[in-house]
């Protein structure tokens, strides 16, 4: 069972940055391929970002390609999600998810899923 909590949202102007955690208790982080999704008011859940175990490969969506970083501390356990010249489209609640198997873009593949953290963009 792998638990995920995510921190960091908050309330940014337009342009500004935020920068996203997402940790998790055991000894097994490193197997899992991790992700973030987010989801906006009256929309579907999106796909945001995924790394692979060893944090050597990224995969973005196109709405934030160049504007959002995604990387892990295996030793740390932990997943972070920098995000850079935020705008007010970026509003949503931000989900990390986690799965065995390889990384997908679709947010019924993966297994484990946080509660989500807030973030408001301003403009």
């Amino acid at each position: 069972q792998v638990q995920l909590v995510e921190s960091g949202g908050g309330l940014v102007q337009a342009g500004g940055s935020l920068r996203l955690s997402c940790t998790t208790s055991g000894r097994t982080f490193s197997q899992y391929y991790m992700a973030w999704f987010r989801r906006a008011p009256g929309k579907e859940r999106e796909f945001v970002t995924a790394i692979n175990r060893s944090g050597g490969s990224t995969y973005y969506g196109d709405s934030v390609k160049g504007r959002f970083t995604i990387s892990r501390d295996n030793a740390k356990n932990a997943v972070f999600l920098q995000m850079n010249n935020l705008k007010a489209e970026d509003t949503a609640v931000y989900y990390c998810a986690a799965r065995i198997s390889s990384y997908s873009l679709v947010a019924g593949d993966y297994r484990y899923w946080g509660q989500g953290t807030q973030v408001t963009v301003s403009s």
